[in-house]
């Protein structure tokens, strides 16, 4: 049986396989953009259009969400994306045979760091063994998981993960005890994924006080791994307020939005980018 969350010990740390999210925090330390968008929208072949618009556009990480039929930990305008993606065809098979060559493309390679962002029972279906190995296959970096408790992973999923170099990135939230960010702290490579409130993704309008002295708290705690905020990151005044507190930030639903009221084209793109950072 697992042990209490405050009774359990953090294991030995694990050395960080070097991959690309590794490589980039030890080169990069503030104001990184991740942008999230759900594989398979607006329509099933645009995933690399939208990577590679977004990598042109010089984003830091991108985060492809694995679409599925009950996103628990989306709101609104990530949910209907995923069931539009799901109605056009995509899955956890038909994303990697998409992202298949992309790293080894002569002509436009892709190199920015990706994760994949999802739930566990698409990857249990999908075999855990058999996900990692094309993750490492096709060049994914890292993985976000929501609904994977941390000790779970511990004690059945992270040898596997770390045979194929895949990292899992774990998730903080307000409510999340300072002794069990220290532990999560000390069982993370990459980055920890702060989400700014107790709400799903897309709700949250503007950074308030509450909100403040949550990333400040966090902040002072002086963690071992970089931090990028989501959830409410929207605009350009979001962002600054995040990188204020932590290393970067995460965008996912305003640009969902962008996608699907001005199109994937690399222009469209890389203006939406431009909005949040200049």
């Amino acid at each position: 049986m697992t042990q209490s969350l405050t009774q359990q010990q953090p294991t030995e740390t694990v050395e960080a396989t070097q991959n690309r999210i590794t490589s980039l925090f030890s080169q990069k330390s503030e104001r990184l953009l991740n942008v999230y968008f759900t594989a398979g929208y607006p329509t099933l072949n645009d995933t690399t259009t939208v990577l590679r618009g977004l990598q042109a556009a010089g984003v830091d990480i991108v985060e492809i969400g694995m679409p599925y039929s009950d996103p628990v930990a989306d709101g609104e305008t990530i949910q209907q994306s995923n069931g539009v993606a799901l109605d056009n065809g995509m899955s956890i098979k038909t994303l990697f045979a998409q992202l298949a060559g992309c790293r080894t493309d002569a002509e436009n390679p892709i190199t920015v760091p990706i994760l994949l962002m999802g739930y566990i029972n698409p990857v249990l279906q999908f075999g855990v063994e058999n996900f990692c190995q094309k993750c490492q296959e096709v060049g994914v970096d890292g993985v976000i998981l929501p609904d994977l408790p941390l000790d779970l992973f511990l004690e059945e999923y992270a040898p596997t993960f770390r045979k194929y170099g895949i990292l899992n990135v774990h998730l903080i939230t307000p409510q999340t005890t300072d002794a069990r960010i220290r532990f999560i702290d000390a069982e993370s490579d990459g980055f920890i994924y702060m989400v700014s409130s107790a709400s799903i993704t897309g709700s949250v309008k503007g950074v308030s006080d509450t909100m403040k002295a949550y990333f400040e708290r966090i902040q002072g705690m002086n963690l071992r791994n970089p931090r990028l905020i989501g959830f409410g990151i929207n605009n350009h005044e979001t962002f600054d307020t995040a990188c204020a507190f932590a290393n970067g930030a995460i965008v996912g639903s305003a640009f969902i939005r962008h996608l699907s009221e001005k199109g994937t084209s690399s222009e469209s793109i890389r203006s939406f980018v431009e909005t949040i950072r200049s």
